[in-house]
């Protein structure tokens, strides 16, 4: 992101220090008189100049000093009213030199966060816009190509062709599902329903779901109490298991095993999803959970992956108040690592409140 360098303490601002507005101000009208009444009675006393003479010197010497301290209390706000007309036409590499100590000052230092924070938002936005392009681009070309090879004749409308066809649209719809529930995380329109829920009943149906569209990856599945218990919505956690366990199947080896194991750590339930992939760099562990980042963009790209499971998952773990983070595993692989509010216990079901 393009700014303008920061211009250090200069002279136009000779009362930066001051830490008040209202300080500044006295300052400038104490100054203002002082020097109208010492130049007077300088021109007078000493000079023995006419004292309607006396006093217009006195005054242009007054309008003069004003006029300069004026200058550097406002020049902070002249140019946040240059920088407002910029980003209005959308340039957000505008900053404002913040150099005051006073309430202006810090009003231009908020300013220029608030450019910074513009600024990434305008990228995000742009990036956002270009990936889901791209996304959308992709099955949909390979839509067009099928579609006219079956009406032109060239190829049949054999089940493998159709299979093909299926598999983009079903990747369409996954983009689309992504893309809606991003939206509403981020709006903050998803409500939870928080509840103390089973941990290993959620962990089994992701995994039952995962081995019926996933086949060559064993998925090994533990729990280290049987009566484990999460505060939060069930639903919505079982959402965050099945992006996990997606993007750890997608990146391990044909033939290899995702582990995924639940315990108990002090109050709070730890999940963790374990695969033999190539695992993910340092310096790519916080910025997976960006959307549509890819570590490895050849493989993503090729599989299907869209580069949204994590970032869902960060908001929905969010929401919950928790934590989610990889961490390397050896001697390969990744272990992403989900922190949960833990339940002392579960609601008791209906039958055996009659009982």
């Amino acid at each position: 992101m393009r700014r303008r360098p920061q211009v250090p303490h200069v002279p136009d601002r000779p009362l930066d220090a001051v830490t008040s507005i209202k300080v500044k101000l006295a300052t400038l009208i104490v100054g203002a008189v002082s020097i109208t009444v010492f130049v007077f009675w300088f021109c007078i006393r000493i000079v023995h100049l006419w004292p309607s003479a006396a006093g217009v010197i006195a005054g242009a010497v007054a309008l003069i000093l004003v006029s300069r301290l004026a200058r550097g209390m406002t020049s902070p706000l002249r140019e946040m009213a240059s920088a407002t007309q910029a980003m209005a036409k959308g340039d957000y590499s505008q900053t404002i030199t913040a150099t005051s100590h006073d309430e202006v000052g810090r009003l231009a230092a908020a300013f220029n966060r608030m450019a910074a924070e513009l600024a990434e938002t305008d990228r995000v936005r742009r990036d956002l816009v270009a990936n889901v392009s791209h996304e959308l681009r992709t099955p949909l070309t390979a839509l067009q190509a099928t579609l006219e090879n079956l009406i032109d004749g060239v190829a049949p409308a054999d089940p493998r062709t159709l299979q093909t066809m299926l598999t983009q649209v079903e990747r369409l719809g996954r983009l689309v599902t992504q893309l809606l529930d991003l939206s509403r995380l981020e709006a903050g329109t998803v409500p939870l329903d928080r509840h103390a829920f089973a941990i290993e009943p959620v962990l089994a149906h992701a995994v039952r779901e995962q081995e019926l569209t996933n086949s060559g990856i064993a998925i090994d599945m533990s729990v280290a109490d049987a009566g484990l218990a999460a505060d939060g919505d069930a639903e919505r956690v079982h959402q965050v298991v099945t992006n996990l366990l997606e993007n750890a199947v997608r990146h391990s080896p044909q033939g290899g095993s995702v582990q995924v194991r639940a315990r108990r750590t002090e109050n709070n339930v730890t999940i963790e999803i374990i695969d033999e992939g190539p695992g993910i760099a340092a310096a790519d562990a916080e910025r997976v959970f960006e959307r549509f980042y890819r570590a490895d963009t050849a493989r993503a790209s090729s599989d299907g992956g869209a580069g949204l499971g994590l970032a869902i998952a960060r908001w929905i773990v969010d929401l919950h108040g928790g934590e989610i983070h990889p961490e390397p595993h050896e001697p390969h692989g990744c272990r992403m690592v989900v922190t949960l509010p833990g339940a002392h216990s579960l609601p008791r079901r209906p039958q055996e409140i009659t009982q």
